[in-house]
């Protein structure tokens, strides 16, 4: 499935025991980037290690959802109350790890090896006679990639290898979500042109953060600003019934048509599922997502006293760490 299920930031943690290396590092990363730099071993494996209690906490929250949703409740109001009450919390737990193989005091994968239970992604950069020891690693399920670190286009190599470890859907949540879908939900979504779709539109829109759930079906996405957008979606086999849906809050023939042929969707599974009178649905402008197979869209943009907002938006946490510096010894958090 090329569009994860759920996804969300985290924060890239590097170590090398060359210092200019670091800086240079701080300089040219992507500024969207949370990132901590790290100069001692010590202090990076004990920075990752306190994360692993933190991740189980996360993960229970999700499965807690999960379980009321089971229960009857609605996800959508769960999950905005989940970004409200978290906080910026989440955003400090790091997704992937980048260790420089060549240390004086302990290599790269001695190094790895201690973040015992942690459960991001690790990156090895490695010297001209690290690499068989690196093939060797990732063969054995050790790292998730390797990079030559005196490559000519190291800097982009390795912008372009994180950047893909960061929007890679994390297993477990993707597992714990997948539950909420039907079989032929999961089947529009496998569809490549699909991912490729609702990529360019978390693109388009700067979604940092989003649950595709499939009661009702559709993603709920948080973008950069801390504001929360609903992307209704339905597949050609679900129109008629939205009409039918129509056609009981009282609209007219014309509005049911436009519905069963894709121009305009209604918002009453949304507002049910926010708890607000079906009354009050309204019809959205529809796109055609995807042709094969057909899936429509429309984007609705949940009212402020719904979303975490300015302060608790990731846009907020990233700017707060703007200033990147080479952390010589440990730092609390």
């Amino acid at each position: 499935m090329s569009f994860p299920l759920y996804r969300r930031p985290g924060g890239v943690a590097f170590l090398d025991d060359d210092f200019a290396y670091l800086e240079m590092l701080a300089d040219v990363l992507p500024e969207r980037w949370a990132v901590r730099l790290f100069l001692r071993p010590a202090d990076f494996i004990n920075t990752l290690q306190q994360e692993p209690p933190l991740w189980d906490a996360d993960a229970w929250r999700h499965r807690e959802m999960l379980d009321h949703w089971r229960e009857g409740r609605s996800l959508i109001p769960q999950l905005l109350q989940y970004w409200q009450s978290d906080g910026l919390r989440r955003f400090a737990l790091h997704r992937v790890a980048v260790v420089d193989y060549s240390m004086p005091a302990m290599n790269g994968l001695q190094v790895l090896d201690e973040l015992v239970n942690w459960p991001g992604a690790r990156v090895l950069l490695t010297g001209r006679a690290d690499e068989q020891i690196a093939v060797s690693a990732f063969n054995r399920g050790l790292i998730e990639q390797y990079l030559p670190k005196q490559s000519a286009e190291i800097g982009q190599r390795l912008t372009a290898t994180v950047e893909a470890l960061l929007l890679a859907a994390h297993e477990p949540y993707q597992q714990n979500w997948r539950i909420t879908l039907a079989r032929e939900q999961l089947a529009v979504l496998a569809a490549p042109a699909v991912g490729e779709a609702l990529q360019a539109l978390s693109q388009m829109h700067d979604w940092v953060e989003h649950v595709v759930i499939g009661d009702p079906f559709g993603v709920l996405a948080l973008d950069a600003r801390g504001q929360v957008v609903w992307l209704q979606l339905e597949t050609a086999e679900r129109l008629p019934a939205l009409a039918e849906l129509a056609q009981q809050q009282g609209l007219d023939a014309g509005a049911q048509q436009a519905i069963r042929e894709g121009r305009q969707l209604l918002d009453v599974e949304l507002l049910l599922a926010l708890g607000l009178p079906a009354e009050s649905a309204r019809l959205r402008e529809a796109q055609l997502l995807c042709s094969r197979p057909a899936l429509w869209a429309s984007v609705v943009q949940l009212p402020d006293t719904l979303c975490p907002g300015e302060r608790l938006s990731y846009a907020a946490y990233a700017a707060a760490r703007a200033h990147r510096q080479v952390e010589e010894h440990a730092s609390p958090r």
